[in-house]
């Protein structure tokens, strides 16, 4: 018992230390552990909320091939960014995240400007990451009604259901902050067991089981008449294809959120990122293979008159009653809170809003991971490692996390159904250009007048006197 205290309190004084070298005070408890700073962000990246929200899309945009083998391809090169991001927390834990890093590791006369873009991709990334769960969610009970009732769902319906979950969110968080801990531990749970158990039960029950060569070869496009693999190429198809996975691998970033909450942060927070990648990957293959195997007729499935081929194939599998079960259960995975309710109005009017809330999520998010990754590969001298170091492999996967990131948000703007017309338009070239532009016009025109970056507290001891002493990571001590 004493060894544990000791230890405990090693570890205790060990992350105050670590805080104190870049200019933070300790203030949070740190009663969380490399298991539930884990579970936070498996939590966070839902792979069940990821996959059912763009299930129809992977399937008109690729089809089962570019699905399986695409979640393939995204995991490997999302781990190279959850292994770069990884070493930056090791060194910084801070609940600051990617904007308190982009400052920390750019030259002084650029932190304040690295922050300022960072912080603006990053909002983009977490308002259109709520949009893209909550509205999915909306979709889905939309979809469930439909099952043995006269309901019809319709765009009106959807958004009304969508503000309405919007509303319970903020009721949430505003008055019953106490139970969010609660919620927290019951998701992580729900994930854990949830995820492997309705894979499973998917797999058993199937009447038929489709073969290895339609789940991993079989290339659909659906995106148009003609589709974009005549008008492009497959490649393209395929490319634009692999937004289910990444979009569904995203928000590994709370591990590193959570780190001044974590004991032994220097290495649980960067763990806590890597594992919740890997088992993602591993339980979100898994569920995707199910689903893929236990299609029981495709085209049906495709043009399904419930709006959701997840629901198709739970129909098939499990009856209408059993379905109304198991999508009700699903439902219990959506779990998410802020208010974004003006970025849905847009499907009101266009079939492909709901994708391209996703790529922006997507986009924005990866930007603002991959940023600080930039920093820290262009100037190495100013990256002090941390207990979780890569060593000589440091950048080289920096550089391919960096390379993978500028892939994927050229890819996710591009149109992916045609023709394009206004109802076809894929905007999120709109929204990240505005948040681009908006944010560089911003600071050259105004905020790097004021702007200074996040601030560095200093404590130090003078006789009796405790004196603080503030430094602005962005300009010269003050």
């Amino acid at each position: 018992m004493a060894d544990h205290l000791e230890h405990h309190f090693s570890h205790q004084a060990q992350d105050e230390s670590t805080l104190a070298e870049i200019g933070y005070k300790q203030e949070l408890n740190r009663d969380w552990s490399l298991l539930h700073n884990f579970g936070i962000s498996f939590s966070i990246i839902s792979v069940v909320t990821g996959i059912t929200t763009l299930f129809s899309y992977g399937l008109n945009t690729g089809g089962p091939g570019v699905m399986s083998v695409g979640w393939i391809v995204v995991s490997f090169f999302t781990m190279f960014v959850g292994l770069g991001m990884a070493e930056i927390v090791s060194a910084i834990p801070t609940s600051g995240g990617p904007y308190f890093w982009a400052a920390r590791l750019a030259p002084v006369k650029h932190a304040a400007f690295a922050s300022w873009i960072t912080g603006w991709f990053n909002l983009l990334g977490q308002v259109a990451v709520t949009t893209g769960i909550s509205f999915g969610l909306a979709g889905l009970i939309s979809t469930t009604a439909t099952i043995n009732t006269a309901y019809a769902p319709t765009a009106g319906k959807t958004i009304g259901i969508y503000a309405a979950i919007l509303i319970s969110h903020a009721l949430v968080n505003s008055f019953g902050v106490h139970i969010l801990r609660f919620l927290n531990d019951s998701s992580i749970i729900l994930h854990s067991l949830g995820v492997g158990s309705l894979a499973i039960a998917v797999l058993a029950k199937a009447p038929t089981h489709q073969n290895a060569s339609f789940v991993f070869s079989t290339f659909y496009d659906g995106t148009g008449d003609p589709g974009w693999s005549m008008r492009a190429s497959p490649a393209y198809v395929a490319a634009c294809g692999v937004l289910m996975a990444q979009y569904t691998l995203t928000g590994f970033d709370a591990s590193a959120h959570l780190s001044e909450e974590t004991r032994n942060a220097s290495w649980s927070a960067p763990m806590g990122v890597i594992t919740s990648i890997g088992i993602s990957a591993v339980f979100g293959f898994f569920l995707l293979l199910a689903l893929l195997f236990s299609i029981q007729d495709f085209t049906n499935t495709v043009g399904t008159t419930y709006g959701q081929p997840v629901t198709q194939i739970l129909v098939d599998v499990f009856g209408t009653n059993g379905a109304i079960v198991l999508m009700t259960l699903i439902l219990l995975f959506w779990l998410a809170a802020t208010l974004s309710f003006l970025l849905a109005l847009p499907s009101l009017g266009s079939s492909v809003a709901f994708a391209a809330a996703t790529s922006i999520a997507t986009i924005g998010l990866y930007i603002s991971y991959g940023i600080p990754i930039l920093i820290g590969l262009i100037y190495p001298s100013g990256f002090k490692k941390g207990p979780f170091n890569l060593k000589m492999f440091s950048r080289p996967v920096a550089l391919v996390a960096v390379l993978w990131i500028g892939f994927i948000t050229i890819i996710f703007c591009l149109p992916t159904t045609n023709p394009v017309t206004s109802q076809t338009l894929n905007y999120t070239i709109v929204a990240v250009g505005i948040i681009a532009i908006g944010a560089l016009g911003s600071w050259f025109l105004s905020a790097r007048k004021w702007f200074t970056g996040p601030i560095r507290q200093i404590e130090m001891v003078q006789g009796d006197t405790v004196v603080r002493e503030v430094e602005f990571l962005g300009q010269e001590k003050i």
